[in-house]
């Protein structure tokens, strides 16, 4: 059960014959039915919904005389224009505000380490948070404007530490929490439990 996208894999071996595959999976429909019941709960990005960012949590308001691009007021994130194009709207707004607070973090994080980063991007992967490569690019998932500031920052403090060791040995490490400035277990502990459920944020409801 993949707990960001609520979907049931079932792995065989080679060669193996899927009808019986098949049935031994329904047998299993009572432990698939009580995964599904614990899936985090889909939020999509409507009107009057909430949605944390970094710190602070904003609620959705749409007002259709209001400007088509979502203008945060306070604890508000007020969008106009068609109702049916406020998800998109928002979702786009999260990830702009994401790849700013991501780049400006990484900067800031690269020049305490002392090390060139060439890009900053941002995707949507379920599998990971961020990645480095060899030539100092540096990719995140957007949803991590949804969490907390401190996972936030503890994540570009891992991928910024690649520049230094591409590995992770003690001292890669060692480099991640001098950069940090504070032990990264909380961030990752956050991450494990709440993670998944980042991917749910902006689907609708059912699906």
């Amino acid at each position: 059960m993949d707990p960001a996208t609520g979907r049931v894999r079932l792995t065989l071996p080679t060669r193996a014959a899927l009808r019986p595959a098949l049935a031994w999976a329904e047998s299993k429909r009572a432990w698939i039915d009580a995964q599904q019941a614990r899936l985090p709960q889909a939020r999509p990005f409507a009107p009057g919904e909430t949605i944390p960012v970094g710190d602070a949590t904003l609620q959705i308001v749409w007002d259709a005389a209001a400007g088509r691009s979502p203008l945060r007021e306070g604890d508000a994130l007020r969008c106009g224009g068609p109702l049916e194009r406020v998800p998109a709207r928002v979702e786009r707004w999260l990830r702009g505000e994401s790849l700013a607070v991501l780049s400006a973090e990484t900067q800031r994080t690269a020049a305490r380490a002392a090390v060139t980063v060439s890009q900053v991007a941002i995707g949507d992967p379920r599998g990971r948070w961020g990645s480095c490569t060899a030539t100092g690019a540096i990719r995140y998932s957007w949803r991590l404007i949804l969490a907390p500031s401190f996972v936030l920052r503890a994540t570009v403090a891992h991928e910024v530490a690649h520049r230094l060791h591409m590995d992770h040995s003690p001292a890669f490490h060692a480099a991640v929490a001098r950069l940090l400035e504070a032990d990264p277990a909380p961030a990752r502990a956050w991450l494990r439990a709440h993670g998944a459920a980042l991917h749910w944020y902006g689907r609708a409801s059912g699906s």
